[in-house]
C-alpha cells in the first residue's frame, strides 16, 4: 500500500482523517499562508491545500499527501483564527444574526501521478442572535483560538448556531472526509479495504 502523509500539524485534522483507519505520517508543509491581492477566498483556499500538499509531496516521492485548508467568510471579510480572547469574542459578536461561509479545500497529490485530485466543500453556517456575555462564557469555556470563525461546532460551539448547511459535516471541522475517502479510493487506499487499521 502506498505510503499516506498529512501535510499539516493540526490536531482536529488529524483526528478526522484517523476516522478513515488508513496509517499516515503527519508532516508541516512551511507554506505561506498570506492572502494575495485580488485572490478571492475560494481561490485562497484551494491555493494553500494544493501548495501544502505539493510541498510535503516533493519531500516524499511516491507518497500520496493530504493538504487541506479553510478560509472562513463573513460578508467580504475573510475570519482569521482569532488567538486571543477578544479577537475571538469580537469575531463572533460580528458573526451575531449573520451567515459566514466557510471554504474547506482539501488536495491529494503525489509527484508520480499527474493526476492532482482538489476539491472545495462550502458550508454556511447561520449564527443565531448572540449577546456578548454568553459569548464571553463560551471563549472562556472552550477557548476556540486557534479554529477559523473562533469557535468548534463539534463541541459548545454548536449553541451558538440557528442552522449549517453543508454536504459533509467534517467539512466544518477543517477536513471533507467524504471527498477525502473517495480520493483515497481513487489513489488505490481503500479506507474499508483489507490494509486499513482498526
Amino acid at each position: 500500500m502506498s505510503r499516506l502523509v498529512m501535510a499539516s500539524t493540526s490536531r482536529y485534522r488529524a483526528e478526522l482523517l484517523a476516522r478513515l483507519g488508513l496509517p499516515f505520517d503527519r508532516e508541516g508543509p512551511g507554506v505561506d499562508e498570506s492572502h494575495r491581492p485580488g485572490e478571492t477566498p475560494r481561490e485562497l483556499a484551494v491555493r494553500l491545500a494544493r501548495a501544502k500538499a505539493e510541498a510535503v509531496a516533493r519531500r516524499y516521492p511516491g507518497a500520496w499527501c493530504l493538504g487541506s485548508d479553510q478560509v472562513a467568510v463573513l460578508g467580504d471579510a475573510v475570519l482569521g483564527k482569532p488567538a486571543t480572547d477578544d479577537r475571538c469574542v469580537a469575531q463572533l459578536m460580528a458573526a451575531s444574526g449573520r451567515e459566514v461561509v466557510f471554504l474547506t479545500a482539501a488536495c491529494l497529490a503525489n509527484v508520480d501521478d499527474p493526476f492532482l485530485r482538489e476539491h472545495v466543500d462550502e458550508t454556511r453556517v447561520r449564527f443565531r442572535e448572540l449577546a456578548e456575555p454568553e459569548v464571553r462564557r463560551y471563549v472562556a469555556i472552550e477557548q476556540p483560538l486557534d479554529c477559523a470563525g473562533g469557535f468548534k461546532c463539534e463541541g459548545l460551539g454548536i449553541a451558538l448556531f440557528d442552522r449549517i448547511d453543508s454536504g459533509d459535516p467534517t467539512a466544518l471541522i477543517g477536513l471533507p472526509l467524504i471527498w477525502v475517502a473517495r480520493a483515497l479510493r481513487e489513489a488505490g487506499l481503500d479506507p474499508l479495504g483489507e490494509t486499513a487499521i482498526r
